[in-house]
């Protein structure tokens, strides 16, 4: 994760579209040490929105071509735990990519909502605003925490 944090804002970018597909960890922490490091906070969440939007994206149209042993492959998903969720989002459909930043079933959310064939467009807006939300809340807490601490 240093390397990452050396390469600056495009290490923030790629650490966080990385941490949205194939590398479990948290883009949470490269955000918090981006800002404590005096990088700017609106670019900063600007880039680890769409860094962890396109990284989400990505598992969205893995599922959207509907190749199991990719999920299984790439994403480690269980092709049961897909189907699964599928069946609990099929009331609720594309607004449900909101949440697909949460630990531990948002790839399978995105993964899910792909193989559903949901709205591309509808999944990528609600994905976007739910990752930039999130990124946005976690900025203002490292921000405070930082100021507190004077760090």
């Amino acid at each position: 994760m240093s390397y990452l944090h050396n390469l600056g804002y495009l290490g923030l970018f790629l650490a966080c579209f990385l941490s949205a597909t194939i590398i479990p960890f948290s883009s949470e922490a490269i955000l918090s040490a981006a800002i404590l490091s005096g990088y700017n906070i609106f670019l900063s969440i600007i880039l680890a929105s769409l860094g962890n939007w396109l990284g989400g994206m990505s598992s969205y149209f893995i599922g959207y071509l509907g190749k199991p042993e990719w999920i299984s492959k790439y994403l480690r998903i269980k092709p049961e735990r897909a189907e699964k969720m599928m069946l609990f989002l099929q009331k609720r459909g594309a607004y449900f990519a909101f949440f697909s930043w949460v630990p531990f079933v948002g790839d399978i959310i995105a993964v899910a909502l792909g193989l559903m064939r949901c709205n591309a467009f509808k999944v990528g807006a609600y994905m976007f605003a739910g990752k930039t939300t999130r990124y946005i809340v976690w900025a203002y807490l490292t921000f405070e925490v930082g100021k507190h601490w004077g760090i």
